[in-house]
């Protein structure tokens, strides 16, 4: 039975709320995949990632990035919430890094088998953790966005990496996407970008459906997208 629970997590930055799922049929520690949010925030979106998860046989931790109750309701306020940490990209390291930590701790994890994924602003987020060099496994970024933070990461990027991308995405132009896989490469990851055509930005998300702006929903390419994550996270866990 997949079960999903709150969970409340603090550190030097303060109080965070995200949610955990689990297959209790398991009994033994199981990989651990963190979900990292859209510029909304943690939301039934990424719980619903976390079940799906729990499923494959894994323990889906739904992180918060922004801090307990801090949920935009708007896009507007979405953008308030990201821009804190587009801003100050350390701080946002920080919470991953805090995420992390938090999974390791779980009594249903493996710890030695962690991942993360992310989607849209989210994706920036399990970049930003795998440029740092933690000591993760694997990384997957759903339409995420690609600019560098200013500060120089790790010189080797340890945790395999798997970008899934919309080649109409107007957030991730081509040239950034071309960039990402140069800094990939400089930092020796093993790295693969798979591009989807007639894609834009959020096309896993059936909420999505500003065509005019790049971003609508696409669910050939989020069903193709899902199953690439879930062979990539399978091989990718000792």
């Amino acid at each position: 039975m997949i079960v999903t629970e709150p969970l409340v997590y603090e550190g030097a930055e303060g109080t965070f709320e995200g949610t955990v799922s689990w297959d209790t049929a398991q009994t033994v520690p199981q990989p651990g995949v963190m979900i990292a949010p859209t510029f909304n925030g943690q939301s039934d979106f990424e719980t619903q990632k976390a079940e799906l998860l729990a499923a494959l046989g894994y323990v889906g931790f739904a992180i918060d990035i922004y801090g307990q109750g801090k949920r935009a309701t708007t896009p507007e306020e979405a953008s308030t919430l990201m821009a804190v940490l587009n801003n100050d990209r350390a701080l946002l390291l920080k919470h991953m890094q805090l995420a992390t930590k938090t999974i390791r701790q779980l009594p249903q994890v493996d710890e030695n088998n962690v991942a993360a994924i992310g989607f849209c602003f989210g994706g920036k987020c399990v970049l930003d953790l795998a440029r740092s060099g933690a000591d993760i496994r694997a990384v997957v970024s759903f339409h995420g966005i690609y600019d560098p933070p200013p500060s120089v990461g790790a010189e080797a990027i340890g945790a395999a990496v798997l970008v899934l991308h919309g080649w109409e995405d107007p957030l991730s132009p081509r040239e950034q996407t071309v960039a990402l896989a140069d800094e990939l490469t400089r930092h020796k990851a093993d790295w693969q970008i798979h591009m989807f055509g007639h894609t834009a930005h959020a096309f896993t998300n059936p909420q999505a459906q500003a065509k005019e702006a790049g971003m609508f929903f696409n669910p050939l390419s989020a069903e193709r997208g899902w199953g690439m994550m879930r062979d990539f996270l399978r091989s990718q866990f000792a």
